[in-house]
């Protein structure tokens, strides 16, 4: 008996790999957005540090500023958006339309923390600038243990 459910297992993982092939083929080549799948590759990111600060650029054209979502949670920066684009072209006997949506989010775990109140955003042309100042390091304390 053991060596009918090594069997099925097997087969059962076979097939859902086979399942899971066919769904993403289906979508990535039909582009049909029966289900809003967040994008794989969400925006370029680039995190550099300096002394006092830590600052994030990130390359999102096309949107909007109320667009965008940024939050920050212990070390954890997540940025969200969304855009949606709607196109008509009208030309002598038809008229076409055009509907674009995209969503994406990245999460970026921080070095360090960061003094939250004081973080500041800025979206221009498609570059989006976090600037987020960093917290003072805590200071270790050595404490005596006296042994009994």
């Amino acid at each position: 008996m053991p060596g009918l459910i090594i069997w099925k297992n097997r087969e059962m993982g076979r097939l859902k790999r086979d399942m899971d092939r066919l769904l993403t083929r289906f979508f990535d080549d039909f582009a049909v957005p029966f289900f809003v799948r967040p994008s794989k590759e969400g925006p370029f990111i680039d995190l550099s540090e300096t002394k006092d600060r830590l600052i994030l650029r990130a390359e999102i054209p096309g949107l909007t500023p109320e667009d965008l979502d940024i939050s920050i949670s212990g070390d954890i920066l997540t940025v969200k958006g969304e855009g949606k684009q709607d196109s008509v072209n009208e030309e002598e006997g038809y008229r076409s339309t055009e509907m674009n949506y995209g969503y994406f989010f990245r999460t970026i775990q921080l070095p360090c923390k960061v003094q939250i109140h004081e973080v500041k955003a800025t979206y221009k042309d498609g570059l989006l600038i976090i600037d987020m100042p960093k917290c003072e390091p805590e200071l270790s304390r050595e404490i005596k243990i006296k042994i009994r």
